[in-house]
């Protein structure tokens, strides 16, 4: 059984798609519906290697805190454990939700999916 708050945040999602005319948000709540077991993980130096600074990253899964990130990014993502949030924090970076991201970026533009 799908978790309810997964469950409203893909809809969340598909009507975001949907309003704004942004496929990104589609694919985004299909990932959302994966079971957990086969969402992707990705540790902040994996982020690191991939992002430059001021990036707007969305990550369908979990990012971990192994590693060190060495530049400010914005990161949304449906998990993210306590130490990769302090690194990033740390970094002069932010942790948004999947609403905020939706908010400032409606159609997408600007922002990076990594995973």
């Amino acid at each position: 059984m799908t978790n309810p708050i997964v469950l409203h945040m893909a809809r969340d999602l598909k009507h975001a798609s949907t309003k704004n005319d942004a496929p990104i948000w589609s694919k985004m709540a299909e990932l959302a519906l994966k079971p957990s077991s086969i969402r992707r993980t990705i540790n902040v130096n994996e982020i690191n290697k991939f992002t430059k600074d001021g990036d707007v990253i969305f990550h369908p899964g979990k990012v971990l805190g192994m590693g060190t990130i060495s530049h400010k990014i914005t990161v949304s993502s449906f998990s993210i454990s306590n130490t990769a949030a302090k690194k990033i924090a740390e970094a002069g970076g932010k942790i948004i939700s999947y609403k905020e991201i939706i908010e400032k970026f409606p159609t997408g533009k600007g922002v990076k999916v990594l995973g």
